[in-house]
């Protein structure tokens, strides 16, 4: 099949990549027209394990091309995908003016059917906005439909999420729109939920509040730990072996980030008050999630006593491991606090210092782990690379100017840390 995916962010790259390797023939459009230039030259500016071998392979087959222009892709695709941004307001509605501008812009070079898809996270009813736009700007007898085809992947395994995801959800209006869908996706092996619309758009912003409301849950839990001197870690265990709940986003920590998150939890909030219903519960989720960050920073101060004029070393950045993604990083929010509060920061982290140059001042930058805990007062982990795993903690232990460190991912265990000779504090936890 012709496939068009406007955007060619995350989601965007991530969808256009995948549908090529299932067969179809794809042009990806982007405004960014530095990023096309790149995208042209096979160099892909987003860190996604496996993408810049899925990107070459499929170009070189002639599978995949780049464009700055939309109408390049209305002009050869029978189905278009929508995967722009949609940016949080500061009242955190989701931005829209992308989508009609998009939208309109499809209709106007339509000269024969098309099936415009949402790709993008969108409010329930801006499928009923789309064809409207699409509706008042095509050429007389053009014909159309409107679907929405949420999407469900995980920065750091989006490629595996896409071709093996736990179901595809498909909200259409006709038989003809369905039968399309189910034709691109032939060659994956997974349920295909087909429903409205306006349903499929909910599905997806009530599946990411609801991962934050497990994130959120764990960490409320484990503050009780912590009172009571139990450990999160086996409650957690305990509680997700229990299959109506499952052990997913159930790890303890400094709390949630990421772009998809904490935009969509806040957008939920929105959609839900201008439908009349105040949704106490989410607000909630992000009261505790922001709390866990602040909590955090006491915990590095109550182990520093002072932490003016003390070099802090950092490790991680991003806000999850196997992405370079510092959109809402916690780690942002933890490093401007500590430096309000006078500390001086040595960060490393494998994949995001390009990225967090562009986002944090006056942090020393390290080639690796160990140059930054070189002289610093304690280690603080907040992202839990498994590379970390592997390291050299005599040699860690050495370099630092006293055997502390402070973990905000619970990667290792207290016992083990504590052999090491090593100070050892993590959520919920009780310390070594």
């Amino acid at each position: 099949m012709n496939v068009g995916i406007i955007g060619a962010g995350y989601v965007g790259l991530v969808s256009g990549a995948c549908f090529a390797e299932l067969g179809h023939r794809v042009v990806c459009v982007d405004n960014d027209e530095t990023k096309i230039k790149a995208l042209k030259k096979l160099k892909v500016p987003i860190y996604e394990p496996g993408l810049t071998a899925l990107v070459k392979k499929n170009v070189r087959r002639g599978r995949l091309t780049f464009t700055a222009r939309i109408l390049d892709a209305v002009k050869k695709a029978e189905v278009i995908f929508i995967a722009i941004g949609t940016p949080p307001k500061d009242n955190g509605e989701a931005d829209l003016t992308g989508i009609e501008s998009v939208a309109r812009t499809i209709a106007k070079g339509m000269r024969s059917y098309r099936l415009i898809v949402e790709k993008s996270t969108v409010p329930v009813d801006t499928g009923r906005w789309v064809k409207h736009t699409v509706s008042i700007n095509k050429r007389k007898g053009v014909t159309f439909d409107v679907a929405s085809n949420p999407e469900f992947l995980r920065e750091g395994q989006a490629i595996n999420d896409f071709l093996h995801p736990d179901r595809i959800v498909i909200g259409v209006e006709s038989a003809r729109a369905q039968a399309l869908l189910r034709k691109l996706y032939q060659g994956i092996d997974a349920p295909i939920l087909a429903t409205d619309i306006k349903s499929a758009e909910l599905i997806k912003h009530a599946s990411n509040s609801f991962l934050a409301i497990k994130i959120s849950f764990i960490n409320a839990v484990a503050r009780v730990c912590e009172l009571a001197g139990a450990d999160v870690a086996q409650v957690a265990r305990g509680v997700g072996q229990d299959r109506r709940v499952g052990p997913g986003f159930l790890e303890a920590g400094i709390g949630f980030g990421g772009f998809c998150l904490p935009k969509d939890l806040d957008a939920f909030v929105m959609i839900a008050r201008k439908l009349g219903y105040d949704f106490d519960l989410l607000k909630e989720v992000k009261r505790i999630n922001e709390a866990q960050k602040a909590l955090f920073v006491k915990k590095i101060e109550d182990q520093l006593w002072n932490i003016k004029d003390k070099t802090i070393c950092i490790w991680g950045l991003a806000f999850k491991p196997h992405t370079d993604d510092m959109r809402f990083a916690p780690s942002l929010d933890i490093i401007q606090a500590l430096q309000a509060h006078g500390a001086r920061i040595k960060a490393f982290d494998p994949e995001a210092t390009a990225k967090a140059k562009r986002v944090l001042r006056n942090v020393t930058f390290c080639r690796d782990p160990y140059e930054a805990a070189a002289g610093s007062e304690c280690v603080v982990i907040l992202t839990q690379w498994p590379q970390f795993k592997e390291l050299d903690f005599k040699r860690v232990k050495k370099l630092l100017r006293q055997p502390l460190v402070i973990d905000g991912r619970n990667m290792f265990t207290p016992s083990g840390m504590k052999r090491l000779g090593l100070r050892y504090v993590s959520i919920g936890r009780a310390s070594a």
